[in-house]
């Protein structure tokens, strides 16, 4: 085994062994780089995650448990959040029904829509999700070269034990094997021609399940599309200030064009943030007596600023300049 330094900067380095495969014949070395996780942004589990560099294409979760499980045993890992994951989640953040929709019409359904607060209306709303999805085609991801993970372990002891077990190994040179005895046989899709092929028979997914998700997601479109509609003539329809209602083109059932739909919106949060500020001194009474409260404020710090200054010229004396 290839030796080399066991620490670099703030990471310790871990060695793995790589058993050899058909595909190559030969025990190789990968080396990970650890370090105790330290985001910008804190978060409550850094005390008790590791920050991994440098991670295999091949990556798994069960992958990291079981060179984890070999370093310290089976108790310490809970989970790992890979940069390409971490990365998607953000992305994603936009679901298939906030895509199903033009971006006027989302904005509309942002901020006039009514709030899910019901179980069985988030229950809904995943189904409605997963029925958009298009089938995916790969059975297992890769890895970008050189990503990163964060893993999260039982708590702060283990992080311990995680950083002196890998110390150890570089002393003794019996590195952790990666997919070793400890990695449930059958639990990761292999790669190679296995994979390939399996990607190959998942692109052409079942013509009913490729419509359905078709139709699903065209249905959303098309309900997102005539929510915003309703709304935008819902806003048109409401007088303003001064009780009036702004006729536009086509009359107030037609359709509104993106631009009248965005102004409508427009007055709408305006009036709607007046209304507001106007129901905080809804009596006439209640600011009259805000108002003498603040004077009687403003009396009293006077008073009190005058009382603590002669205070402090009686204290002082009489003060005689010089000639």
């Amino acid at each position: 085994m290839p030796s080399g330094p066991s620490t670099i900067g703030d990471f310790s380095v871990l060695p793995v062994s790589v058993p050899p495969l058909p595909s190559f014949p030969k025990n190789a070395v990968h080396y990970l780089y650890v370090r105790r996780n330290a985001p910008k942004i804190p978060t409550a589990t850094d005390a008790r995650s590791l920050f991994l560099t440098n991670v295999p294409v091949d990556s798994t979760e069960a992958h990291l448990r079981a060179l984890f499980t070999s370093l310290v045993g089976a108790g310490r890992f809970e989970s790992a959040a890979f940069e390409d994951e971490r990365k998607d989640a953000h992305s994603q953040s936009q679901s298939p029904i906030d895509a199903a929709q033009p971006a006027h019409a989302a904005r509309l359904l942002q901020a006039h829509g009514k709030k899910r607060k019901r179980e069985d209306e988030e229950a809904e709303r995943a189904r409605e999700e997963a029925a958009a999805r298009l089938p995916s085609t790969w059975t297992r991801p890769l890895r970008k070269s050189g990503g990163t993970a964060v893993v999260l372990l039982a708590d702060e002891k283990s992080v311990e034990q995680v950083l002196k077990a890998i110390g150890k190994a570089n002393k003794t040179k019996k590195y952790p094997i990666w997919g070793g005895d400890s990695l449930p046989q059958g639990k990761v899709p292999p790669l190679g021609s296995v994979w390939l092929k399996a990607h190959n028979r998942l692109s052409y997914p079942d013509k009913q399940a490729l419509q359905a998700s078709v139709d699903a997601f065209s249905a959303l479109f098309a309900r997102r599309e005539q929510e915003a509609a309703e709304i935008a003539k819902r806003l048109r329809n409401e007088p303003d200030e001064d009780g009036f209602v702004t006729v536009t083109r086509g009359g107030r059932a037609a359709p509104a064009s993106r631009n009248e739909a965005e102004e409508a919106k427009r007055k709408m949060l305006e009036k709607q943030d007046k209304k507001k500020e106007e129901l905080t001194n809804f009596y006439r009474f209640q600011l009259r007596e805000r108002k003498k409260e603040e004077q009687a404020e403003l009396l009293k710090r006077f008073d009190d600023d005058r009382k603590k200054l002669e205070a402090m010229l009686v204290k002082r004396g009489k003060f005689v300049p010089e000639a």
